[in-house]
């Protein structure tokens, strides 16, 4: 019967051996895909994978290039959906004074120059809760954040308490930039920040580049580790955040970053400054 298609037996058996040892590795990649995304985030993506996984590729006696390991991922329903944004956390029409953008188009130099601070929403059952955060713009790694079911100017506070808590260098002339919500420009969080020696500075458009880093530290939290669907109930959403902070700051690497974590280039603080501008225009270095 096998002849009638025009090939030995042995051609046969060959071929098929061949399809079990290729099914055979398809398969394995698949774990190494799955599981890492388990570890570190399950919107990682595919180039940030082919570079975590292609060591443990080749002591499998597997060998895939970039391209062949993307187009793995397409044609495995691997790839990570574009997903949008919706719901609205900044109110900037109020009396509150509001300070001058002190770093556009600038980039940070070192660890603890520059802060930024963003809030955005986590869905429980039980209605939103928010998240406030602050990160570092140079080493992207997240220095304090708050959840709760509340708004107010407090939850930012908590959270810059949290990072002025974490600070590892402290003495030298850091900035706190954030876009002109009320609870920032609150003078109850600006004489907060100013009494711990932190200068002021701020969005003065709806350019969501202005603050491009805690946009996209936001988003990372969110869409990378189980934040952005609907969470049981506050206390659970807590607990998840927590073990996302962690794994962010300490295992997900970055391509901003040379594909290190954010704790290693905070304590290192080697490497340039590469930003999110679209145009990737040449930024002047923050010399404060």
């Amino acid at each position: 019967m096998i002849q009638c298609f025009g090939i030995s037996k042995q051609a046969f058996y060959k071929r098929l051996r061949s399809l079990r040892a290729q099914n055979r590795k398809e398969h394995i990649v698949c774990q190494m895909v799955l599981e890492k995304r388990q570890e570190i985030g399950h919107r990682t993506g595919g180039l940030k994978l082919y570079d975590l996984l292609k060591q443990s590729m080749r002591q499998q006696g597997i060998k895939m290039g970039r391209d062949k390991f993307y187009r793995f991922l397409r044609s495995h329903n691997l790839l990570v959906a574009r997903t949008k944004k919706h719901h609205i956390t900044t109110y900037s029409k109020h009396r509150f004074f509001k300070y001058r953008n002190l770093v556009k188009d600038k980039a940070p130099t070192r660890p603890e120059q520059l802060w930024v601070s963003d809030i955005t929403y986590i869905k429980t059952e039980k209605g939103h809760a928010y998240l406030a955060l602050v990160t570092g713009a140079y080493s992207r790694q997240i220095m304090g954040y708050k959840l709760a079911s509340h708004m107010k100017t407090s939850l930012c506070i908590d959270a810059l308490k949290m990072a002025l808590k974490n600070r590892k260098f402290k003495g030298q002339k850091l900035i706190h930039h954030s876009d002109r919500g009320i609870q920032y420009c609150n003078p109850e969080y600006t004489g907060f920040a100013e009494e711990n020696g932190l200068i002021m500075s701020m969005t003065q458009q709806s350019d969501p580049y202005e603050n491009a880093v805690a946009e996209r530290i936001n988003q990372t939290l969110k869409y990378e580790y189980g934040l952005k669907r609907t969470i049981k109930n506050l206390k659970l959403a807590r607990k998840m955040l927590r073990s996302a902070v962690e794994v962010y700051n300490q295992k997900r690497p970055h391509f901003s970053l040379n594909l290190k974590t954010p704790k290693q280039v905070h304590m290192l603080g080697n490497l340039p400054y590469r930003s999110y501008k679209m145009n990737r225009q040449k930024l002047e270095l923050l010399t404060i």
